[in-house]
């Protein structure tokens, strides 16, 4: 007998010990650099401007006789902002708002653009002052490429039809010669068109079936070098993106969008600020769906498309909250917390490591609205925690991905469950690899083992981290949240072990 209890107590020793170290060793990310790979394409890491709240009108433009400094009526703080995020693209109109837009309110001078109402955002008055060359020539002056979307709900065939070639044609033509005669000698060669939006739903709530027919009459109708994208599914309506991949000839498209937003539900959305962490749960459960929905949607697209020439556009994405007390409902105001952060670096992080088919996404949205990255009060001007994390991840845009496997403890609240870590990580055309982790556990810092097969000699690298998960910057407190140095790595031979403290994002380089 006591042979026997010793046996057993010794057996209970290692089994401790050994459940101890599987404990300490949860948390691990594996390079994977010889697996077949693709470049992340900049475009996912694009941006979104909406006739919506004060995006546009007080946000990106204050207009001609402002006293803000501005570039043609564009304000030049934002200019210097975005032109440091690195924004590769920017979409525009809309939204909704596309869908009831007529480019030709926007064109010709000012004084004599008509007016209409804004029905989707708040049934405020639009007077067209920020138009087709208002817009095309911010992008030129941001370096960023427009991504216009097509008034298909509202419009015709022979509207978009001749925005294209008002924008696009080099020759003589009349549509040309209405831009020449508007102050525009050279086309602005724009490539990126949505050819609708939300067809499902304020696009014009149709059968998918019928959309697919469609977006045939208007893609055929679209001359020129044009990437034309698809009305996508809304989140996890797979039978949407079924029937468009069957009954959409490859020639024609290029690329299928698909809407979701990290909400925790759309009756009861919750305060951007003052949330709880069951509310921050389930904004996070919604978020980690993203990569469900890409996997799945991608599923159905490789069976019509096996080598992946139709991209996955995910044009609108982002946190959605109540709006802020006292402000327009219409504006859909929300203040940006370390919340949004999580959301910016999760789905990133899902993006990059899908971008052998995700090669396009917006944010919504840039100024002002829902998950924006950068809040304006007259002449004040604040960056979000998503703008810092979406800064703090531009080392990504084209460079080489390098496959990641990610081994995660649970981030467990009420008996559910979430990864607690996620990564990616690449190869830029210097030779440095970046990582990017995000830890989303509100109260435990992860301690992990990153096993990168190559023997680095350097390492550096930045967090963005609070003392709150509530925590966000305001017009009075601008710089509460920024980056700051990580010392919390350390590199050894073809290891490298980081403590990533609660609800963080980090971003190291190594050379």
């Amino acid at each position: 007998m006591q042979t026997t209890y010793r046996h057993r107590f010794i057996t209970g020793i290692f089994c401790l010990l050994a459940c101890s170290q599987a404990l300490r060793a949860q948390n691990k990310v594996t390079f994977h650099p010889d697996a077949p790979t693709q470049t992340i394409n900049r475009n996912i890491y694009g941006h979104f401007a909406e006739h919506l709240g004060n995006c546009i009108y007080g946000g990106f433009y204050v207009g001609d006789t402002s006293r803000i400094p501005h570039v043609n009526g564009v304000r030049k703080d934002i200019i210097a902002a975005l032109k440091t995020l690195k924004i590769p693209n920017l979409r525009w109109p809309g939204g909704c708002f596309a869908d009831t837009y007529h480019w030709k309110d926007g064109i010709g001078p000012k004084d004599k653009r008509p007016t209409i109402v804004n029905t989707w955002w708040g049934g405020v008055t639009e007077n067209n002052s920020f138009g087709t060359h208002d817009f095309l020539n911010m992008c030129e002056e941001l370096g960023a490429e427009p991504y216009l979307a097509g008034n298909v709900g509202s419009g015709t065939v022979q509207e978009l039809a001749d925005w294209v070639q008002y924008v696009n044609f080099p020759g003589k033509s009349p549509m040309s010669d209405l831009r020449q005669q508007n102050g525009r000698q050279q086309p602005w060669k724009v490539r990126y068109w949505g050819v609708g939006n939300e067809a499902w739903g304020c696009g014009g709530n149709m059968r998918p079936e019928y959309y697919a027919d469609v977006y045939r009459k208007y893609a055929t109708f679209m001359s020129g070098n044009t990437f034309k994208i698809a009305s996508g599914a809304n989140s996890n309506d797979y039978n949407w993106t079924e029937v468009l991949m069957k009954n959409i000839p490859l020639h024609m498209l290029d690329g299928l969008a698909l809407h979701h937003y990290s909400i925790i539900d759309w009756g009861k959305k919750g305060d951007a600020v003052n949330f709880t962490e069951e509310q921050y749960f389930q904004t996070m459960r919604s978020t980690c769906m993203m990569d469900t929905l890409v996997r799945k949607h991608s599923a159905i697209m490789d069976k019509y498309d096996p080598k992946k020439k139709v991209a996955l556009v995910v044009d609108e994405w982002g946190g959605w909250y109540n709006v802020q007390e006292g402000t327009n409902p219409g504006f859909l105001f929300q203040q940006n917390t370390m919340r949004d952060a999580m959301i910016a670096g999760v789905t990133l992080n899902i993006f990059n490591n899908h971008s052998d088919r995700v090669r396009m996404a917006n944010l919504a949205q840039t100024i002002n609205v829902l998950q924006a990255v950068i809040l304006t009060k007259g002449e004040q001007l604040v960056l979000t925690p998503t703008y810092h994390v979406m800064e703090m991840y531009n080392v990504h845009q084209d460079a080489t991905l390098v496959p990641v496997e990610v081994q995660s403890n649970s981030y467990t609240y009420k008996g559910e469950q979430l990864p607690a870590v996620t990564a990616s990580a690449s190869k830029d055309k210097s030779g440095a690899t970046h990582i990017s982790l995000v830890n989303i556990d509100p109260a435990k810092a992860q301690e992990i083992t990153v096993q990168t097969g190559t023997a680095y000699r350097t390492i550096s690298g930045r967090i963005l981290a609070s003392a709150k998960l509530q925590d966000y910057n305001s017009f009075t407190q601008p710089d509460k949240i920024k980056p700051t140095a990580f010392k919390d790595a350390v590199l050894k031979n073809n290891t490298l072990s980081v403590k990533l403290p609660p609800f963080s994002v980090v971003v190291l380089e190594l050379k």
